[in-house]
């Protein structure tokens, strides 16, 4: 069986030190602010400074990977002797995941020895990052491409994205609601409540009136639709609202005795049209 390396994207906003620790590569999206032409990558800036920027009024652009990158690095790996299994954000979002596939493609003719598998996640942010972890454990249990592969792909369609904005300011530039409705929704207090659907697409599926009555719909949805609530596997993202987050991690191991896998920064890619604030909850659920 040969030797294989998983790699994914930034998108899935894991820190880089905890993908290193699993043995996962990856290539960076890349972002720029609507005052300057300069290109950065979630590297070169610091998470709470991006959403500064934000909060000041700054509107950040978001692009893809590209091919060229991909094909680069997958390249690399290739010639020294590894297979590569690409976990890739949701193509439903971005057209990073395209890019990757049109990189495999065209290596495979180059190394028919090789195996490159890809997977579209339909997923984003830590739900990617969950299905990342959850492959980088089943190799280390010493499961072959082939069948992690098919293990994400059983189990893509059932990781959970239940999301919280508490600004709707971040929605309105980005243009997914109208000025009017960020207004009203500010002056009453209105949280949107999101999800991501089965082609990976942004959802919104209803709102509350008060973060702490978002945060406990994301409560009731675990408690109601996760699998296995005393066992997860859970994860959760925030963007700049570190506190919140280790709240909601703890009031999940009260009531279900569940340990978070991990808590992450939303990087700019996804923060860049949802905005500081934003809560998230990842689970693997009956459903979507």
């Amino acid at each position: 069986m040969n030797k294989f390396v998983i790699y994914t994207d930034s998108a899935c906003d894991v820190k880089p030190e905890l993908l290193s620790k699993w043995g996962v590569k990856y290539s960076c999206l890349t972002f720029h602010f609507n005052d300057s032409p300069t290109e950065y990558s979630n590297e070169d800036m610091d998470i709470t400074t991006f959403y500064n920027k934000m909060r000041a009024g700054g509107v950040a652009k978001t692009s893809a990977v590209n091919s060229e990158v991909f094909s680069r690095e997958f390249e690399k790996i290739l010639a020294e002797g590894n297979d590569i299994l690409y976990i890739g954000f949701s193509s439903g979002l971005s057209t990073t995941y395209n890019s990757g596939r049109i990189a495999a493609e065209g290596l495979k003719e180059k190394y028919p020895e090789r195996k490159i598998i890809v997977v579209d996640t339909l997923a984003g942010s830590a739900g990617e990052g969950l299905l990342v972890c959850l492959a980088a454990k089943k190799q280390a249990e010493g499961e072959s491409i082939e069948a992690v592969a098919e293990y994400i792909e059983s189990i893509k369609l059932n990781i959970c994205h239940w999301v919280t904005v508490d600004d709707l300011v971040y929605l309105k530039r980005g243009g997914r609601i109208s000025p009017t409705v960020a207004f009203v929704g500010n002056t009453l207090g209105i949280k949107p409540i999101i999800t991501v659907d089965n082609e990976g697409h942004l959802e919104n599926v209803g709102k509350v009136r008060g973060r702490r009555n978002a945060v406990n719909l994301l409560m009731e949805k675990y408690a109601t639709t996760a699998i296995d609530p005393a066992n997860g596997p859970v994860a959760i993202s925030h963007s700049d609202c570190l506190d919140e987050a280790e709240k909601l991690a703890e009031a999940l191991k009260q009531a279900h005795g569940v340990d978070v896998e991990f808590i992450t920064d939303i990087g700019p890619v996804i923060g860049a049209h949802t905005g500081p604030g934003t809560l998230v909850l990842f689970f693997l659920g009956k459903e979507r």
